[in-house]
């Protein structure tokens, strides 16, 4: 059993890495745009550039792992990250950095899916598997702790010039030792069908998520331009044609990307429209918490940054805990995360509008977490519970490609709500409002996220040792 939770820390390790770097970064724009006589536009490019290559080829990097093996895919993908990453702490321009965080992006898809996949073979049983996705989400919560604590950590050290170079250097003492270990540890597994890769698909699918996730990020800071409006529509209709070509090749017994088998599961449907709401209503929320606290309160990026710690650390302490109650109470206990995490967002609609010291905002965001962290391991659970061996990989690229877009979209509509709201002069009373009308927002999609949860058999998150 030890070695078995040997070969989850090693595993984790990749998730480490993808979540981390994408909040390491933010604190540190400042820093970049000056050393690198960046303009503004490319800087909205290069944090942008990490989410598109990700997004882009999260399925692929699980058709993959199902093909080619989990264990070699995930490898490869440690070692890109590495270089990429190296490629960006030595960049001496704004594009260099792009490109190399677009890489960087794609190798972050390579291994991501991999996780999910090595996870639900590594714990076929339920008991010990809902331990093991209580870790993923423990994971997450140290990534974005320390992303966002040593962004700023690392920027601000005096011992050298240009410091901001070593929040993408770190990665290397943790990609090293992480690949030595995935090669001594891991088990190798893939789909037991032999099949060839469809690359075709694959060109397809990236061009059409590519075109999609691309429009809303800029949407986020361009607005809904013509070229964005544009890029989107275009990319539905190569959506639209990726999905009529891989239903024929599928009737044809020829090689695919997607098999549409995976929507036959309940649970995945569930699932991933579970994990779209959730994921509108969190990344949303963190995005227009920071424009409050720092332009309608104030705050210093150090103040802000202090406070949304304590959230990661409430999260971190619920995916412990979690595991427990989940095995307890089964979906009973994700209702009541849900419900709690709804009750904290409408006290911050109360409290936030009086004269809130540092200390009660640290408590409710630390509140927030604990329920984030109560929710977030056992969506995925849901979704790939029951979920066969040959099915495991492309699940997880799946899953995780609706997460991001879901968290792209979300900060786009109701960041743009927000900002409607805001009006061209805001004062702090439109921030209040601002910040209102879009907690109400995150309220709804959370009640979309309950009846999903509501509609899950109750034999997928029970205590599975009464049934033995």
């Amino acid at each position: 059993m030890k070695h078995k939770y040997l070969k989850l820390l090693v595993i984790l390790l990749g998730q480490l890495l993808t979540i981390m770097d994408i909040f390491i970064i933010n604190v540190s724009i400042p820093s970049i745009q000056r050393d690198l006589h960046a303009s503004h536009g490319e800087m909205q490019f290069m944090i942008a550039a990490y989410l598109i290559g990700f997004a882009s080829l999260l399925i692929t990097g699980g058709r993959l792992g199902d093909l080619y093996g989990r264990k070699r895919i995930y490898i490869f993908g440690l070692i890109a990250f590495m270089i990429s990453s190296i490629a960006c702490g030595v960049s001496v321009g704004a594009g260099q950095l792009v490109i190399s965080r677009f890489v960087q992006g794609i190798s972050a898809a390579m291994m991501a899916p991999q996780v999910l996949s090595m996870i639900q073979i590594l714990f076929p049983g339920h008991q010990e598997r809902t331990k093991a996705m209580g870790w993923y989400g423990i994971t997450i919560g140290i990534g974005t702790v320390l992303g966002q604590f040593l962004g700023g950590y690392f920027s601000s050290l005096t011992v050298m010039e240009e410091p901001w170079r070593l929040i993408f250097l770190m990665n290397i003492p943790i990609c090293l030792p992480a690949i030595f270990l995935s090669l001594k540890l891991l088990n190798e597994s893939k789909t037991p069908v032999k099949q060839s890769f469809n690359a075709g698909g694959v060109l397809i699918l990236s061009a059409g998520l590519f075109c999609a996730t691309y429009a809303l990020t800029m949407s986020e800071h361009e607005g809904l331009h013509f070229k964005n409006v544009s890029l989107m529509i275009i990319s539905g209709g190569i959506l639209f044609s990726f999905i009529k070509n891989q239903k024929k090749r599928i009737q044809n017994e020829r090689s695919y990307l997607i098999d549409f088998e995976l929507f036959r599961y309940q649970n995945f449907n569930l699932g991933i429209v579970a994990v779209s709401f959730f994921f509108i209503m969190l990344d949303s929320y963190f995005y227009i918490l920071s424009l409050f606290f720092q332009d309608g309160l104030k705050m210093s990026p150090l103040e802000a940054g202090e406070i949304i710690v304590f959230q990661g650390l409430g999260f971190i302490l619920a995916s412990v805990i979690s595991v427990k109650l989940i095995l307890k109470y089964g979906k009973k206990a994700l209702m009541a995360g849900l419900s709690f995490i709804i009750l904290i967002l409408m006290l911050q609609l109360f409290l936030f509008r009086m004269e809130t010291g540092f200390p009660v905002f640290c408590l409710l965001l630390f509140l927030h977490g604990l329920g984030i962290g109560s929710i977030i391991p056992s969506l995925a659970n849901i979704a790939l519970s029951g979920m066969s061996e040959k099915l495991v990989g492309n699940a997880s690229g799946v899953y995780n490609t609706f997460q991001q877009i879901a968290a792209i979209v979300g900060i786009v509509a109701v960041g743009s709500i927000f900002h409607y709201f805001l009006g061209t002069k805001p004062s702090v009373q439109q921030y209040h409002n601002a910040f209102s009308v879009s907690l109400l927002i995150n309220i709804l999609c959370l009640i979309f996220v309950v009846a999903c949860i509501f509609k899950v058999p109750d034999y997928v998150l029970p205590e599975m040792k009464n049934r033995k």
